[in-house]
């Protein structure tokens, strides 16, 4: 019946999550990560274990979205401007791991198996790829992607996911099927590769942005997350069709949007997808274990994963060493990244697809990964210990800690704009947040760059460098702010001061108790600044001036306290002097009456 897929596919999620949901939390509780939980999940419901949970490859097609998703998000982090100054670790400490732990691989995986030269390089070069969505949201996670420790570890891993073009190239043109003489040769995939780069590109100038634009106007949120969804399936299926990673892809349309004033809404609306998604991927990764083979030939396996870690940490903390990292975070660098890779399952599948590997090969290798990325987080656990506290200054860093690493300004109106200003006057860097697009063509005109969102958000404060910020400051016109909000944002954000631009008395009622740093009502200063104009201009001396406005910020303090404290607007009506026709007494200055 027709009706028996949604129900399949309901049953199915219903088991997979409610799974994951346990075993995540127990191993969260133990500290060994969330990516063990899901995995071994995976094979407590898999065909191999419990069979709750059928077809993994189909499974596992659906989930490699999310590796698509996590490549667009790395790609969001990466203007040019921050990949020029990664490029001695990207393309030198990069380049030399891929190649030097491919080569040592292909050549261990030759002399401990009985498989073909050809075999062992295809399995031995996707074996140097580490697992990119393991290692970055561990690093996260743990608050250290924007050390340099954590910088290095990410140029590492961008290049392993940008070298997956060659890694294809190469097991193609070893491949035995007849097919393989129609596909396209290495160069006309370079080909492809650089005119789908460069296609990209020009689409997110020229598409993408006047496209996000046209939706930051109309102020649905709902069209952002299916717009930045698109962006990064559309481009991984362009790359699909040309026969080239679709995580490459992904990647590329995160760059292309590296500099867009959007970037930190699309961060946050795209998170949540990318969370889930490779949650499910590495349930379906343990759902593809083979436990029968592990079973079969444990030692066998057992000592392949070893000497796959043993290798690429050795590997890895010589070139730290050889470019100047001590040996300590070294050998942790070195730890961090001996696990397989994700991608392995890809390109053994694409070797046993050419012939050059048995089907049992590739499960057995894929055990191999699969058991090297469960230990990734004893690994992470044993090279803790290893590791430098981080800086206590981080002006140093690069990526989106430079975005927030002094202020956020949320709100680039004319409010907004003099506390801007007047801050990057001082030497301070300053991220600008608005949720008007208007206020982003704004900016633009004057070369000053606005990201799009909504600043009141948790989690898109947290993309935009919020949890390096100094200064937190809201400075829009939205009365709605409360001391709710401000709770949340600073338990989240402890190390930032918070100011707040309040609309009127009725907002610093509600703001009263917050635990911020400051308010100032909205036309408060700059009415209090004509009053003194106008009084100078009737020649009252400038000591009378003074007392006048000390006398009134007094008697204002008094009655808002009082109003805050019972929450009535009309508390401390009594301290008010109602401004008449009549003259006031000399000691005491006409102080009006604001209701608002």
């Amino acid at each position: 019946m027709h009706g028996s897929e949604p129900v399949s596919l309901l049953r199915d999620g219903f088991i997979m999550l409610g799974a994951a949901l346990v075993l995540v939390l127990i191993f969260r509780r133990l500290g060994l990560g969330a990516t063990l939980g899901y995995l071994v999940s995976g094979a407590v419901i898999g065909p191999q274990g419990l069979r709750l949970v059928g077809d993994a490859e189909g499974k596992l097609g659906i989930a490699e979205i999310g590796i698509a998703l996590l490549l667009f998000l790395i790609g969001l982090e990466l203007s040019p401007g921050r990949l020029w100054r990664l490029k001695h670790d990207i393309f030198g400490l990069g380049l030399l791991q891929v190649a030097l732990c491919g080569i040592a691989l292909a050549a261990f995986v030759f002399a401990a198996t009985p498989l073909s030269a050809a075999a062992a390089i295809a399995i031995g070069l996707p074996l140097a790829l580490s697992s990119t969505a393991q290692v970055l949201p561990m690093l996260e996670s743990a608050g250290r992607l924007r050390t340099p420790f954590g910088q290095r570890a990410f140029a590492v891993l961008l290049f392993q996911d940008l070298s997956i073009v060659p890694l294809i190239t190469i097991v193609s043109a070893l491949s035995r099927t007849p097919a393989a003489e129609i596909a396209p040769p290495g160069w006309l995939l370079a080909a492809y590769t650089v005119g789908a780069v460069v296609g990209l590109v020009l689409a997110g100038r020229f598409i993408l942005n006047p496209l996000f634009r046209l939706i930051g106007g109309l102020g649905e949120r709902e069209l952002f997350v299916a717009a930045g969804l698109f962006a990064v399936l559309a481009s991984s299926a362009i790359m699909q069709e040309l026969g080239l990673s679709t995580a490459l892809g992904a990647f590329i349309a995160g760059v292309m949007l590296a500099d867009s004033p959007y970037r930190h809404e699309l961060e946050a609306d795209v998170d949540p997808f990318r969370s889930i998604l490779l949650g499910l991927f590495f349930i379906a990764v343990g759902m593809k274990l083979d436990l029968q083979a592990i079973a079969d030939r444990p030692l066998l396996i057992l000592s392949i994963a070893a000497g796959l870690v043993a290798i690429k940490t050795g590997i890895v903390m010589g070139l730290a060493l050889l470019f100047n990292q001590g040996w300590r975070t070294a050998l942790a660098l070195g730890l961090l990244l001996s696990q397989g890779g994700e991608f392995g399952f890809v390109l053994f599948a694409q070797a046993q697809n050419g012939l050059l590997i048995a089907p049992e090969a590739a499960s057995l290798f894929g055990a191999v990964v699969t058991l090297s990325m469960a230990a990734t987080p004893f690994l992470m656990q044993l090279s803790r210990k290893f590791r430098e506290p981080p800086p206590a200054l981080r002006t140093d860093l690069d990526g989106p800690s430079h975005d927030g690493a002094s202020a956020i300004v949320i709100g680039w109106g004319r409010f907004g704009q003099t506390v801007g200003f007047m801050l990057a006057a001082q030497g301070l860097s300053v991220t600008i947040i608005d949720r008007k697009a208007a206020q982003i063509d704004v900016g633009e005109e004057f070369g000053v760059k606005v990201y799009f969102g909504d600043g009141t958000r948790v989690d898109l404060l947290r993309q935009a460098g919020a949890a390096d910020a100094q200064l937190i400051l809201f400075c829009t016109d939205d009365d709605t702010l409360d001391r709710a909000q401000m709770e949340i944002i600073a338990q989240t954000f402890s190390q930032a001061q918070i100011f707040v631009r309040a609309f009127d008395r009725r907002q610093l009622m509600r703001l009263s108790g917050a635990p911020i740093a400051g308010t100032i009502r909205e036309v408060y200063e700059s009415a209090i600044c004509m009053a003194r104009l106008a009084m100078a201009a009737l020649d009252i001396g400038d000591e009378e001036i003074r007392q006048a406005e000390a006398h009134y910020r007094d008697l204002d303090t008094r009655r808002l306290e009082a109003q805050s404290e019972t929450g009535d607007l009309h508390a401390g009506d009594e301290l008010m002097i109602r401004p008449t026709t009549e003259p006031a007494a000399t000691d005491v200055a006409p102080i009006p009456a604001e209701s608002g």
